[in-house]
C-alpha cells in the first residue's frame, strides 16, 4: 500500500503538515519496498518471542482436577528456541476414560515430579515471551489455578489464541476447529496426540500458517495480532487495507468517501490501533455505515501532547464530517445578552454579538442551556421578563410577572428608573465578578423550598442553577485563557506548548523542535467576546490544562492563569431536568 496525496491544495492541513492518505485500490510505487522502520511497526512479529504451550490433565474441572504433563515450544521469527516436556504427579488418581484418551496412566506420574516443584522451572523457561495455545484459556486457567495453589502470582503475559485466530481467518475453508483438523489442513509435520509436547509443537505449525495468513489482511504487529481475534466477519473487512500505512504514534484520522470528502474525524494516541478498532465487531449501526462508505483514510501526525485535541477541533470545524457530532456546528452557539443598550434592560439569548455596548455571556452550547440559565437569574432577581420595547410614554399594564410581585416592571411605572438602573448594575457587576453572589441566592432559595418540603419546585431551582453554574464557569474558562496572554507549558516526558491567549501557537514533543502550529486568524469580537468558531478549542485546551494541571511546567505567562473569584458551587441537575424545562 503507498500513501496517495490529495490535489495540492489541500495537501497541507490547517496546521502546515503533510496530510497522508491510504487508499484503495492500492498503487505500487517507487518506494513500496522500503523497510519500515520498527517505530513505524511497533513490536514487529518476526522480533515476538512466541511460548506455545499445552497441558495434559485429569479432568476439566481446574478446581478438583491436576496437571499430568505440560509441554512447549518457545520460537522467535519461525525458528525454534527451545522445548520443554515433563510429567507431573497430580497427587490424585487418574481417571479410566484420560488414561485412554491421552496415553498416560497412573503409573507413569507416580514418581514425577509435583506442580510446586515444576513450576520454577517452567517460568523460567516461558520468561515474557507470548503465551499461545489452542483454546488457551483451558491451560491458563489450570496454570493460574496452579499458581495461586503454589502462593504465586496469576500469569500477566500477552496471550494469543490459536482457536479464535483461526476462527477469524480460515473458518469457511475447515469443517471443524479442532487442533487435529486445523494441522492436517496445514500440512503440519508433527499431529496432535493429546499428548503435550506433540500437541504444542503442531499448535506452533498452526500458529505460523496462521501468521502467515494475518499478514494479507495488514497484521504486521503484535498490537495488530491481538486485535485480530475480535475482528469479527466485516463486510468492510477487505478495508482493513487501508490501515497498513498508518503509524503507531498520536493523531488525528480522517475517513474519506469516493468523492474524498471528510466522513469522520477523530484523534488516537495510537492511530493504527485505534482505526482497526473500527472493525473489531462495532455493531453501532453509524460506524457500520462509515466503514461502507470509506475509500480511503489520511493521517496527520501530532507528536505535541496537545495537538491531537486541537487539530481534530480545527479539522471537524473545516469538514463538517457528517459522521461527527461533537464540535460540529460553532454555529448554532449563542450567547446570553444583558441589554444594556435600551433604556431597562432585560435578559435575552442571541445568537451573534453586536458593538451595542451590551454585556454578552458565552457562546453556549444550545439554546435550551441558555434560556436555562436565564431563568436561573430570573428566579432570584426582579429584572423585567416581558419583552415589550420600553418607552417613555409607555401604556401598557404591568406583565405577569409584574402583577405576582417577582419581576419590576418599570414600563408600568411600578418602578422608578434609577431604581431599575441600580437593579441592572448590580446584577451586571455579579455577572462580571464571576456569579458566585447569584448562585448563592439560587442555592438558599432551593434550600429553603427543599425544608418546606416542596421537593418539586427545588429541583426545579436546582436545575436552573445547575445551568447557570455551567454557563458562568464556561464564561470564568474565557475570561482566564484570554486573560493569560502568551503562556509556554512543558508536559515531562511528552513536550510543550505554547498558547496565545488560549490558542495554540505552537506544539513540540520531547525529541523534536518546536515547529509552527499554524494558528488561524483570530476574530476579534466587540467587547472581547470570545467567538462561536473559537470556544470549542478554547474548552479543548483548558481541558488538557486542567487534566495535567499536577505535572505540568510553567515557563512564561504574560498574563495570569488563576482565577481571583471563589469557586462555584455544584448544582446536580437531575434526570428529569429536560423534561421539566419542556413542559
Amino acid at each position: 500500500m503507498t500513501a496517495q496525496t490529495s490535489p495540492l491544495f489541500d495537501h497541507f492541513d490547517i496546521s502546515g503538515r503533510e496530510l497522508v492518505t491510504a487508499t484503495l485500490p492500492a498503487v505500487p510505487s517507487a518506494d513500496a519496498g522500503r523497510q519500515r522502520s520498527l517505530d513505524d511497526l511497533g513490536t514487529p512479529l518476526h522480533e515476538v518471542t512466541f511460548c506455545v504451550l499445552d497441558l495434559e490433565t485429569t479432568g476439566g474441572n481446574r478446581s478438583t482436577d491436576m496437571i499430568t504433563e505440560i509441554g512447549a515450544v518457545k520460537t522467535r521469527g519461525g525458528e525454534s528456541l527451545g522445548t520443554f516436556q515433563t510429567m507431573v504427579n497430580p497427587g490424585i488418581s487418574i481417571p479410566a476414560a484420560i488414561t485412554v484418551l491421552t496415553g498416560i496412566s497412573q503409573s507413569m506420574v507416580l514418581r514425577a515430579p509435583r506442580i510446586g516443584d515444576v513450576l520454577p522451572t517452567f517460568l523460567e523457561f516461558l520468561g515474557d515471551a507470548v503465551i499461545v495455545g489452542h483454546n488457551v484459556s483451558f491451560d491458563l486457567a489450570f496454570l493460574n489455578a496452579a499458581l495461586e495453589m503454589t502462593g504465586r502470582n496469576r500469569l500477566s503475559h500477552h496471550v494469543v489464541d490459536t482457536l479464535r485466530l483461526a476462527r477469524r481467518l480460515i473458518r469457511d475453508e475447515v469443517p471443524n476447529l479442532k487442533l487435529a483438523t486445523l494441522a492436517r489442513y496445514v500440512g503440519a509435520s508433527t499431529q496432535p496426540t493429546h499428548r503435550a509436547l506433540d500437541d504444542a509443537l503442531a499448535t506452533n505449525e498452526v500458529l505460523h500458517r496462521l501468521l502467515e495468513r494475518a499478514g494479507t489482511m495488514g497484521v504486521l504487529g503484535l498490537d495488530d495480532l491481538m486485535a485480530l481475534p475480535k475482528i469479527d466477519s466485516h463486510p468492510q473487512a477487505h478495508k482493513l487495507a487501508l490501515t497498513n500505512g498508518l503509524p503507531r504514534v498520536p493523531g488525528v484520522y480522517l475517513f474519506r468517501d469516493r468523492d474524498d470528502r471528510v466522513l469522520y474525524v477523530g484523534k488516537a494516541t495510537n492511530l493504527r490501533t485505534r482505526v482497526r478498532s473500527y472493525f473489531s465487531g462495532d455493531a453501532r449501526r453509524k460506524v457500520t455505515q462509515l466503514l461502507r462508505e470509506t475509500e480511503s483514510i489520511s493521517h496527520i501526525e501530532c507528536p505535541g501532547p496537545l495537538e491531537p485535541e486541537v487539530t481534530e477541533v480545527r479539522l471537524i470545524h473545516k469538514h463538517q464530517p457528517r459522521f461527527n457530532r461533537r464540535s460540529k456546528t460553532p454555529n448554532k452557539y449563542v450567547y446570553v445578552k444583558l441589554t444594556l443598550n435600551e433604556r431597562f434592560p432585560r435578559l435575552s439569548v442571541v445568537s451573534s454579538v453586536k458593538p451595542d455596548g451590551a454585556l454578552y455571556l458565552g457562546p453556549v452550547p444550545s439554546r435550551r442551556s441558555a434560556k436555562a440559565a436565564i431563568d436561573g437569574i430570573e428566579s432570584v432577581t426582579p429584572i423585567r421578563r416581558c419583552t415589550k420595547r420600553s418607552t417613555k410614554n409607555a401604556d401598557c399594564g404591568p406583565c405577569a410577572g409584574a402583577q405576582i410581585g417577582v419581576t419590576a416592571c418599570p414600563c408600568s411605572g411600578f418602578t422608578s428608573q434609577a431604581d431599575y438602573d441600580r437593579l441592572v448594575s448590580s446584577v451586571a457587576y455579579e455577572l462580571k465578578s464571576g456569579g458566585h453572589q447569584l448562585l448563592g441566592r439560587i442555592e438558599a432559595k432551593m434550600n429553603a423550598f427543599a425544608i418546606a418540603e416542596r421537593f418539586e419546585e427545588a429541583a426545579d431551582v436546582r436545575d436552573r442553577g445547575a445551568a447557570l453554574a455551567s454557563v458562568l464557569r464556561r464564561q470564568r474558562t474565557f475570561d482566564l485563557l484570554r486573560g493569560s496572554g502568551r503562556v509556554v507549558v512543558e508536559l515531562p516526558g511528552r513536550g510543550g506548548v505554547e498558547l496565545d491567549e488560549g490558542r495554540l501557537l505552537r506544539s513540540w514533543s520531547t525529541d523534536g523542535d518546536a515547529p509552527l502550529f499554524a494558528m488561524s486568524e483570530r476574530v476579534h469580537q466587540p467587547g472581547n467576546v470570545v467567538d462561536q468558531s473559537e470556544a470549542d478549542e478554547l474548552m479543548c485546551v483548558a481541558s488538557w490544562l486542567e487534566a495535567n494541571a499536577a505535572r505540568l511546567r510553567l515557563h512564561v505567562v504574560e498574563g495570569s492563569l488563576c482565577s481571583a473569584y471563589p469557586p462555584l458551587g455544584k448544582f446536580m441537575a437531575g434526570p428529569g431536568a429536560k423534561r421539566r424545562r419542556q413542559r
